[in-house]
């Protein structure tokens, strides 16, 4: 387990109903802890990255948030306007439905052209499968389609879904793409046990907005 647990976990609030004071709020305890990045909706991109600004804390934004079933083109018009407003890390959904009709050229089209988007940008792209949603051996398919389409991770989940991040999952994700890709954990990682189960399943990045819970957990064991 890294000493730096903070440095793992993408600060989430992507609930519809939270306020700017919210978002400033997960803003100051990503510096105040040293989180990898803030994830918000789209709309909040630009106060995110003003209020990380000169921090090392990275902008991270949804896009075809979160059911997926939205165009390609709506998704990288989507990413566009993010990567303008700062965001450096962008999480997509899969299509979903289009995975599950067997139509994998669409699938990765759709991831490719979002993480071309970015790459221009200078910003990674993280794919989300929607786990609780798939087959293992859709899961298995998804995570070739977003290695070969040029993503940098995999994620498990928007949080959003029928079910969040499981340990197999991960190992499963982690199996498929191998070591040189990121594997991100999301949906339900509330305590410490939790992240250390899903790290030592293969992730290499967390999504939580029980972070600083989490944090605190750990500061506690090793002081």
């Amino acid at each position: 387990m890294p000493h730096n647990i903070a440095a793992l976990i993408d600060h989430t609030l992507l609930k519809p109903e939270a306020t700017r004071a919210d978002i400033e709020k997960v803003c100051s305890e990503a510096r105040q802890y040293g989180f990898a990045s803030v994830c918000v909706n789209p709309f909040w991109v630009p106060a995110v990255e003003a209020e990380l600004r000169g921090s090392p804390v990275k902008v991270c934004t949804v896009i075809g948030f979160p059911l997926g079933a939205t165009s390609t083109e709506a998704k990288v018009a989507e990413a566009a306007l993010a990567l303008r407003a700062g965001a450096q890390e962008l999480d997509m959904v899969i299509n979903v439905g289009a995975l599950r009709s067997s139509d994998e050229d669409l699938v990765k089209l759709d991831i490719r052209a979002v993480a071309e988007a970015a790459r221009e940008a200078g910003a990674i792209v993280k794919v989300i499968l929607e786990t609780a949603l798939l087959e293992n051996d859709e899961k298995v398919t998804a995570c070739v389609l977003a290695k070969e389409a040029g993503a940098e991770f995999v994620k498990t989940s928007t949080g959003f879904g029928p079910g969040g991040a499981k340990v197999e999952d991960v190992a499963l994700m982690r199996r498929a793409v191998g070591p040189q890709m990121g594997v991100k954990a999301s949906g339900g990682i509330r305590t410490l046990a939790d992240l250390e189960a899903m790290v030592a399943a293969g992730a290499t990045r967390i999504g939580a907005s029980a972070s600083v819970k989490i944090v605190a957990e750990a500061a506690a064991i090793g002081s």
